[in-house]
């Protein structure tokens, strides 16, 4: 069964999907700078009324919660926050585009946070890049 991107299904997926990947295990073991808010911006046209949020709680190379909720509250309260077209994030999500190239080209947005920081977890990023790659995904859209 394929889950609806972004929903809290595909939330609830994708952090089992992290916490099965044992090389995220690994290059996640350094991270200790709190949540990332992955915001996909508002596309009434595919029935995303108001810009959501993946809310990312990772540490140490564990996922320990990933929820979708309203990006206002999420931005407020993540230490980092990621801000993209929900075009772009399907990218991402499809391995079409590497989010570290991304966020240098500005296609990914850095709203909030310290750049230097997500660029030295550079391997962590990719390998919660792969961890969606485990999550069956249906696209809007499509």
């Amino acid at each position: 069964m394929a889950f609806d991107f972004p929903s809290p299904e595909w939330a609830a997926a994708y952090k089992d999907a992290i916490n099965a990947n044992p090389e995220y295990k690994k290059a996640g073991k350094d991270w200790t700078h709190g949540v990332v808010a992955m915001v996909v911006k508002a596309e009434p046209t595919l029935g995303i009324a108001e810009d959501m949020a993946m809310w990312l709680d990772v540490d140490q190379g564990v996922c320990r919660d990933c929820t979708l909720m309203v990006a206002r509250e999420a931005e407020e309260k993540a230490p980092f926050v990621i801000v993209a077209s929900y075009a772009q994030w399907k990218q991402v999500i499809k391995k079409e585009i590497d989010p570290t190239k991304a966020l240098m080209q500005g296609k990914l947005k850095l709203t909030k946070g310290h750049m230097p920081t997500m660029v030295k977890h550079v391997n962590a990023s990719k390998q919660l890049v792969e961890s969606t790659s485990l999550v069956p995904t249906k696209f809007r859209g499509e």
